[in-house]
């Protein structure tokens, strides 16, 4: 399934995603380089011209309801449409091959901001601001723009706009097996009320010798970004972003203990976290196919995965990430926007690529995303009695984003995910993360 991105005008808060945003480990930093080297040529570049429209598709879960809208629009207009499934596992690393050799596609997936900004930075997606201004853009959740938008002192120095529209409005928090949670005395449908009494529930759980709680290391910056809302407001999220306020403050520093609490409570499945590009989707085996884990932590668009890879099973529960015991804020959800497309400018089939964007993304399509994937859209016509049961726990709450205007620079983000794992493992102290963190935020 898919990442997800922060909040903020820099991305979708995400991803979910909120994918694969794990490759932004092996790929983010030197992508940057190659990209913007890769345009300084001055040719026109990709592959657009032909007389079908390419789309390199990143998601699997949503693959089947994009084929069968395409088909639909080729039915309508007489465009043909190619959708290239590169699927997340491979999306960065054959978008990066593809920039290099000026070979782009018309349209593509957008995964995390952290990953998109290179392409944006090179010239290779087209900036909707304008576009969006008028009755399109009147057709989206506000927030849904404004965790899109790349505000005028982003960090990763796009310049200011829009270069995606998303027809999907995520968040993460948790979904958990229902016949598990019945297995230990628990009922499903009512979600903890705080996160002490999660842990209790989890501690449950794994006396029945089930896998009580897992999430995986490149969604660890979400869940850290989630419980943080617990003790800071987005502004003061904001600040740390981008450098005003130090990581080596009370309100992180409670945030990440978390972590340890998990941890020592001994509820965190295997006693570690996945890493690696395939780090999410082994966190969704585990839980949708192979039913070995009870809870995770994860992003809306998982109920997709879950409809492509293990349509069986259909008895699971999702809800926010529970609030801290001792919080001074209203926790907020991380979300905004999850799938999207950008379109190639440099492509002889821009125009018509941008009208099959706008089309993917209006309320009637929105309608049959929402029902085919499923997922919750991100259009404000669309009823919320197309949201699956699966969804209703988080849906409740999608009114409650995070609308931080910057995210985590892509060096703090490798820091926060390194240091998540470094405490499950016992490797390193809070106090000691957040030293790191703020020497990356300093060094950047």
């Amino acid at each position: 399934m898919t990442r997800f991105h922060t909040a903020g005008p820099t991305q979708p808060t995400s991803s979910s995603g909120l994918s694969r945003r794990g490759l932004l480990g092996a790929v983010g930093a030197g992508l940057a380089t190659a990209t913007l080297a890769a345009c300084g040529s001055g040719d026109s570049g990709g592959s657009g011209g032909g007389k079908e429209i390419v789309f390199m598709n990143q998601s699997r879960g949503q693959a089947a309801t994009l084929k069968k809208l395409a088909h639909q629009y080729t039915k309508q207009t007489g465009v043909k449409i190619k959708i290239d499934d590169v699927g997340p596992a491979d999306f960065l690393t054959k978008l990066q091959s593809s920039s290099q050799a000026r070979n782009m596609p018309d349209i593509y997936s957008v995964v995390d901001g952290h990953s998109m900004a290179p392409y944006y930075k090179a010239g290779w997606a087209m900036n909707l601001t304008d576009q969006l201004k008028g009755s399109w853009g009147d057709t989206f959740r506000p927030a849904t723009l404004k965790t899109t938008t790349f505000g005028a002192d982003n960090p990763q120095h796009v310049k200011p706009g829009t270069y995606s529209a998303h027809w999907e409005t995520p968040a993460l928090g948790v979904f958990v097996n229902a016949a598990m949670y019945k297995g230990a005395g628990l009922n499903p449908d009512q979600a903890p009320a705080t996160m002490s009494e999660f842990i209790d529930q989890l501690r449950k759980i794994k006396k029945t010798g089930k896998g009580p709680f897992w999430f995986a290391t490149s969604l660890s910056n979400q869940l850290i970004q989630s419980y943080g809302s617990n003790y800071m407001s987005d502004e003061e999220l904001n600040a740390t972003f981008v450098g005003k306020n130090s990581w080596k403050s009370e309100g992180w520093r409670k945030t990440l203990q978390l972590v340890v609490d998990l941890r020592d409570a001994g509820v965190i499945y295997n006693g570690s976290i996945p890493n690696g590009n395939g780090d999410n989707p082994t966190v969704e085996k585990a839980f949708f196919n192979t039913q070995g884990v009870a809870a995770i932590f994860d992003g809306t668009s998982a109920v997709g995965v879950a409809r492509a890879t293990a349509p069986d099973f259909t008895d699971f529960r999702s809800f926010p990430l529970p609030k801290a015991d001792d919080g001074t804020q209203t926790p907020r959800l991380v979300g905004g926007a999850a799938k999207g497309a950008a379109v190639n400018p440099r492509s002889k089939n821009a125009d018509k690529a941008l009208k099959f964007l706008k089309w993917l993304t209006a309320p009637d399509q929105q309608q049959a995303w929402a029902e085919g994937v499923p997922l919750i859209p991100s259009a404000q016509a669309v009823s919320s009695k197309t949201i699956p049961q699966q969804l209703t726990g988080i849906a409740a709450k999608i009114s409650d984003i995070q609308l931080v205007q910057n995210q985590i620079l892509e060096q703090v983000n490798t820091a926060l995910q390194k240091g998540t794992q470094a405490l499950v493992l016992k490797e390193r102290s809070v106090d000691q993360v957040l030293g790191d963190l703020d020497a990356a935020q300093k060094s950047a």
